[in-house]
């Protein structure tokens, strides 16, 4: 005879919750537990480099002869608008703390708010003979240079001197020189 709807028991449901415990824990046992794994995923970004150093009406810069322990983690090219070009080129540094490279041809304090996520300017900072601007925020830090209406910006959750690393690590070779 079968059970009404609604007379379900108590240990109707501690079976239910049972077997979807077995099936949970069955599910478990087969997905990779390595604690000791690192979850960044390194990127190439030669080729998204080389595009748009071809493209880009600005010098487009990446870094040269940084260690193996700074690892590329993004990359993108935006140049649908020809008046705001962007570059991005995102790292985790030795210490696993975030630098990103951002370069654009537009309005150099819009962009700067928006990849620095409103960090305020605090001073300069000289690298490799030449003057940067420093800015400090809550979530990024940054070091920006302002040439020739390009900008170009390090900036990430990094300490300064790992900004300022990075920075003095950048190259335009093969940029297009219009």
């Amino acid at each position: 005879m079968a059970k009404k709807r609604g007379t379900e028991t108590l240990r109707d449901m501690v079976l239910s919750m049972a077997a979807i415990g077995v099936v949970a824990g069955v599910i478990w046992l087969f997905i990779p537990h390595d604690e000791n794994h690192d979850p960044v995923k390194p990127v190439g970004y030669r080729v998204e480099l080389d595009q748009a150093r071809r493209d880009a009406p600005y010098g487009v810069v990446a870094p040269e002869g940084l260690g193996k322990d700074w690892r590329a983690t993004s990359v993108t090219y935006e140049s649908t608008d020809p008046e705001a070009v962007r570059w991005h080129l995102g790292f985790v540094d030795p210490k696993n703390e975030y630098a990103a490279v951002e370069q654009s041809n537009e309005a150099t304090e819009k962009f700067v708010a928006i990849k620095s996520h409103q960090a305020k300017r605090v001073g300069t900072r000289t690298v490799d003979g030449e003057t940067w601007q420093r800015y400090e925020g809550d979530k990024y830090d940054a070091l920006v240079r302002e040439k020739g209406g390009v900008t170009t910006m390090v900036t990430g959750t990094a300490p300064m001197a790992r900004l300022a690393e990075l920075a003095a690590a950048l190259d335009e070779r093969g940029g297009r020189q219009d």
